[in-house]
Formats: C-alpha cells, sequence, structure tokens
C-alpha cells in the first residue's frame, strides 16, 4: 500500500509539473525535476528513500537505450565509428583532465580529482536524448554528433567502473590487476553470448510468442529481453544501459523491431520521467543554502569549462558555430553514471562522504540547468522547438473494415485512392509527411496522419481485416520494413508495393510482396509507344511492340531474380535476353515496319544495361 501511495504522488506531481514547464516552453525534464524537488525529502518529505526509486527507475534508461538501438542496424553503428571513438573520445578525455587539473588546484588529491574529473565529463544521455527527442532535433547535425558522444561515454563508463577501485589506498596490486583481467574476460565472454544469442535465438523466440497471439505476451516476452540482459550485463561489471542498447542493436534488423519499439515505448516514458523524479528528489537543497556560493560556483564551472570543450570540439569536428553551440548548450551537464561513479569511489575510500554529497548536488542542479540553457540557446538561434510545429498523429479509433489500406498518399497513392474512391470502394489512407497531409486534405482527401511503419496505427487502421495492403511510401527503406512485417504478422493480406527501381523491386521481392510495380515504368512503355507512332508505325503495331517487350521484361525480370547476387551471372543472362528480344521482335515483323535508318543495331550489352548497377541511387537505374 505505501508504494502504492507513492505511485499516486508521483503522477500527482508530474501532472501538475510538468505540463506547466512544456508551457513555460522549457521542457518535460525540468518539470520533472521539479516535481521530484517538491516530494522529496529536501521540501515536503512526502517520499524519503531516494536511493531505492533512484536503482530502480534506472530502467527507464536502459529502456531507453534499448529503442534507441532499434533504430541503429549494424551496418549504421558501425558507419558511426568514427564520430563515436573520434569525437566521443577527444571529448571525455580532454573535459577529463581539464576538470582533473581544476580539482587539482581546489585541493583535492590527485586519485579524488580525477574521479570527479572523469566522473563529471560524462554528460546525461537520458536528458539530452530526451531533450532531442521531444525538439524532433535527433537527426540533425547536432543530434548526430551529441548521440555519437554519448555512445562512447556509455562505452566508457565500463574501464571508469574498473579503474576507479585500483586507485583506492592501500590496493594490492597484483591481485587487483589479476581481478581486473577477470572481470574483463567475463565481460568479453557475456558480450560474446548476448550477440550469439541476440542473433540466433531470440528473433525466434519472439516469433514463437507471436504466433501465440497473445499481445500480453509479446509484452511481456519484450520486457524480459531487455531486463534479462541488461541484470545479465550488470552481473559481470558491465553497464545496464550498454548492454539495453547492444540488445536493441543485434534486434535492429528483426522482423519484429516496430512492434518491440512500440511495446517497450510506453514503459520507457513513465519509468524515465519516473528517473527525473528520483534526480530531483536527490537534490540537497540544505547544502545549496549553508554553501551557495561554493555550490553554485562549481556549478557554473562546470557549465563554462564543459561547454567551451564542446563547442570548440564541434567546430574542430566540422560543425558550424550555430551547431557547436547548440552542443554546448545541450551537454555540458554531469551525467547519470556520475551518481554511481561517485557512490563506487566513495565506498572504496577515494572521496570523502562531503567531497560527494557535493559532487552530487552540482550534478543534479546542472542536469537542472541544462534546459534552461536549451531554451535560451533556441530563442537566440530564433530556433523554435520542432515540436510545437508539427502536430502529434492522429489516433484512429474505430475505421470501418476497408478492404484496402494505402500506406503513403504521395503523387503514387492519390492515383489509385482517386481510381477506388471512383468505383465506390472505401479505403483508408495513411501518411507520415504533416505537409503532405495539409495539401491533400484542401482538396477534399480524408487521410489518417500517421507513420504506416508503426504496427499499433496498422492494428488500429484495420490490418488485420483488410484485403489489400498498397504499399506507396517514398522511402525505400522504409517499404522494406513495412512489407516484412506485414508479410511476417498478415501473411493473408496481399501486398502491392511500389518499387523506386529494379534493385529495389527485387528486395521487396525478398519480402514476399504479392506483386511490385515499379513506379516510372508504366509511364516509359507509354512513351516508348508514343515514340513508334511517332516513327511511322501503325497503332496496332506499337501496341503490339511494347507489349512484347513489357512480357519479355517481366519474365526476365523473375529469372533474374535467382540470381540477383551473381553480376557475372546478370550481365550474361542480359545480353542473352537482348538477343533473345531482338530475334521475338524480329520474327514478329516489327523491323520490317521501320525505314532502313532507323533499323535496330547490333545490341551491345554497356555498363548501364546490366539490371543491377553496383550504385542503385545513381542516375540512370533501370526502373
Amino acid at each position: 500500500m505505501y508504494a502504492l501511495n507513492e505511485a499516486f504522488l508521483f503522477m500527482v506531481a508530474a501532472l501538475f509539473t510538468v505540463p506547466l514547464f512544456k508551457r513555460l516552453g522549457l521542457g518535460s525534464v525540468l518539470g520533472y525535476l521539479t516535481a521530484g524537488i517538491l516530494i522529496g525529502p529536501a521540501v515536503s518529505g512526502l517520499v524519503v528513500d531516494v536511493e531505492s526509486i533512484l536503482h530502480f527507475s534506472e530502467l527507464g534508461v536502459v529502456l531507453l537505450l534499448f529503442i534507441i538501438g532499434l533504430e541503429l542496424q549494424p551496418t549504421r553503428l558501425w558507419a558511426l565509428r568514427k564520430p563515436v571513438f573520434g569525437m566521443g573520445g577527444v571529448q571525455v578525455m580532454v573535459t577529463g583532465v581539464a576538470l582533473t587539473l581544476i580539482g587539482m588546484l581546489l585541493g583535492l588529491r590527485w586519485d579524488a580529482a580525477l574521479v570527479a574529473g572523469v566522473g563529471l565529463a560524462l554528460s546525461s544521455t537520458a536528458f539530452c536524448l530526451q531533450i532531442l527527442a521531444e525538439r524532433g532535433h535527433l537527426r540533425t547535425a547536432y543530434g548526430r554528433k551529441a548521440f555519437s558522444i554519448l555512445l562512447f561515454q556509455d562505452l566508457a563508463v565500463v574501464p571508469v567502473l574498473a579503474l576507479v577501485p585500483q586507485l583506492a589506498p592501500g590496493t594490492a596490486a597484483a591481485d587487483d590487476l589479476s581481478a581486473a583481467l577477470l572481470a574483463a574476460g567475463k565481460a568479453v565472454g557475456v558480450i560474446v553470448a548476448v550477440v550469439v544469442l541476440g542473433h540466433y535465438v531470440v528473433g525466434r523466440f519472439l516469433g514463437f510468442v507471436v504466433k501465440t497471439k497473445v499481445p500480453e505476451m509479446f509484452t511481456a516476452a519484450a520486457l524480459a529481453v531487455v531486463v534479462g540482459v541488461s541484470l545479465l550485463m550488470e552481473a559481470v561489471g558491465l553497464s545496464m544501459a550498454l548492454g539495453a542498447f547492444l540488445a536493441g542493436v543485434l534486434l535492429a534488423d528483426s522482423l519484429y523491431r516496430h512492434e518491440l519499439e512500440a511495446t517497450i515505448e510506453p514503459f520507457k516514458g513513465l519509468l524515465l520521467g519516473l528517473f527525473f523524479i528520483a534526480v530531483g528528489m536527490s537534490v540537497d537543497l540544505g547544502l545549496i543554502f549553508n554553501h551557495p556560493g561554493v555550490v553554485f560556483g562549481l556549478v557554473a564551472g562546470l557549465l563554462v569549462v564543459k561547454g567551451t570543450i564542446l563547442f570548440l570540439l564541434g567546430r574542430v569536428f566540422g560543425a558550424s558555430p550555430r551547431s557547436a553551440l547548440s552542443l554546448a548548450a545541450l551537454m555540458p551537464q554531469g551525467g547519470e553514471f556520475g551518481f554511481v561513479i561517485f557512490g563506487v569511489a566513495t565506498a572504496t575510500g577515494i572521496l570523502a562522504e562531503e567531497t560527494a554529497d557535493l559532487l552530487l548536488v552540482v550534478v543534479a542542479l546542472s542536469m537542472a540547468i541544462t534546459p534552461i540553457l536549451v531554451r535560451l540557446n533556441a530563442l537566440a538561434q530564433n530556433r523554435a522547438p520542432k515540436v510545437d510545429k508539427v502536430p502529434s498523429y492522429d489516433s484512429i479509433d474505430a475505421v470501418e473494415d476497408h478492404r484496402v489500406i494505402i500506406a503513403g498518399f504521395g503523387r503514387f497513392g492519390q492515383i489509385i485512392a482517386r481510381t477506388l474512391r471512383m468505383a465506390g470502394i472505401p479505403f483508408t489512407a495513411l501518411e507520415a509527411d504533416f505537409e503532405q497531409i495539409g495539401f491533400v486534405r484542401r482538396f477534399g482527401n480524408t487521410v489518417h496522419y500517421g507513420d504506416p511503419s508503426r504496427p499499433d496505427l496498422l492494428r488500429a487502421a484495420g490490418i488485420d481485416r483488410a484485403e489489400v495492403f498498397v504499399l506507396a511510401v517514398d522511402d525505400p527503406e522504409k517499404a522494406l520494413t513495412i512489407a516484412a512485417y506485414v508479410r511476417a504478422h498478415y501473411p493473408e493480406v496481399r501486398v502491392l508495393a511500389r518499387a523506386r527501381n529494379r534493385n529495389h523491386a527485387y528486395k521487396l521481392m525478398e519480402q514476399g510482396v504479392y506483386k511490385v510495380f515499379r513506379e516510372t515504368y508504366a509511364s516509359s512503355l507509354e512513351m516508348a509507344e508514343e515514340v513508334f507512332l511517332d516513327l511511322g508505325y501503325s497503332e496496332t503495331m506499337a501496341t503490339r511492340t511494347v507489349t512484347l517487350f513489357r512480357e519479355h521484361d517481366e519474365a526476365l525480370m523473375a529469372e533474374q531474380f535467382e540470381i540477383r547476387h551473381d553480376e557475372e551471372a546478370l550481365i550474361a543472362s542480359a545480353r542473352e535476353a537482348a538477343e533473345e528480344l531482338r530475334g521475338l521482335f524480329e520474327h514478329d515483323g516489327g523491323a520490317d515496319h521501320l525505314a532502313p535508318d532507323l533499323r535496330l543495331p547490333s545490341l551491345e550489352v554497356q555498363g548501364d544495361v546490366c539490371p543491377m548497377p553496383r550504385d542503385p541511387g545513381a542516375k540512370g537505374t533501370e526502373t
């Protein structure tokens, strides 16, 4: 009952402060912090067990890192290796050295100063990513740089926590070296085990759970995977958040990626809010009131030193002045891992308890000031948060049993919709581009604003009752993701997909799409028919010639699908197909209808004839 009372207090406090701070443009994070201060031991004393709540609420950070991992396929993560280990590594090293020197100048022993400097060099992953997400800046230039630094910091926590006990007074070096090597071996073993299990076992396990068709079982399975991997990592001295991130990356290519994200998201939001409240509760107002000059001097020094280094680092790594300034405003605070590092340092005697308490207050206050800095930076740059400009997705409460769902309402999807409307066939249309939504609605079209890759939206749109799913989104990668999800979970629905080119069509075919339509293919054939007419062909002969090509090309595409990964075989197939097509054309009498100077030359296979060019996005790609 006591725990239920506390939960009620958390909810009421958050409901009071978070909307207020959001309305003031300061973001939800500062609202959660304020809620924690108000109900914590420093003000009302309604909740006193701060440490237990802080430890439990770290699950919110774990779920956040898992969802981030789901968005990063291993190939994308590998592409980030340079900014992660380059920019991230330099930031931790330079900031750590600078703060260590300052600590020594303020009278700390070298070991205490080193622990304090490295601990304060780490920023708050939870705070920064939450602020970036709220403002829609995760995919901006400075947002990507911030993520790279934060990812390296999470990786750096592991060796830092292993190093801190080695600095303790009276430590036996040989024994500790052996223990450290043993711990490192265990950590590597667990990481390898997680990689193997994630690649070969977890996907099959989730598939088995999905077949039960019990949604709450999938929720339980998703949480069990995240929490289980995180606890396994923690058991060998690694970061729970790092374990969750690794699990997310390993499942990023899974068919259940979007289902996992939609399932975990509500828990992540609630627990992350609880984490921010717990941080607010940990603020020692008594220490602030007794030593205001020392506390605010240290906070100001941390923000200035760390912010300056981040700004200069951003410029060195190619950021514009505006992006570098945004980076400096976002990440100068201490982080949640500082609580862990300073706790270990206190337990081993490196930091005095009074010094650790002071550092924890500095971390908490620097977190509280960060949303204000971000807001001031946005005002200075006349950059309003995107969250205020773009409304949230529509909710589909009750949809009729429409036989057709159209995902993507651009130029392709609209034509299909118009033909269905002409025939009186009802359909449900989904579109994720808000500007496109506003445009088509002005012309009287009914279309729902939402991301068709979200499983919950597809379910609300009636995917389980639809007969045909028209996949007409612009983004080729998103189209592949949606196709894979629909085919895996609703195999009875026929998927008709728009393909950007031949290569994209092959990838959609790999996902089991019922039929693929290359977007410029039909219009190209129409123009080809017009060319034949202008060359003096009869209408019957022009139509027959284009039909001959269409039938031959569709058969060729099905044949080449089987050898799509063998470039040499594709080139040979293209040569044979070109000669075969010419023979069919001449046998049909088509060449006799051309003047001698217009007859087709011998067909040679040039570089652009190969149906799968090396660069699928390059100009000249075959449709």
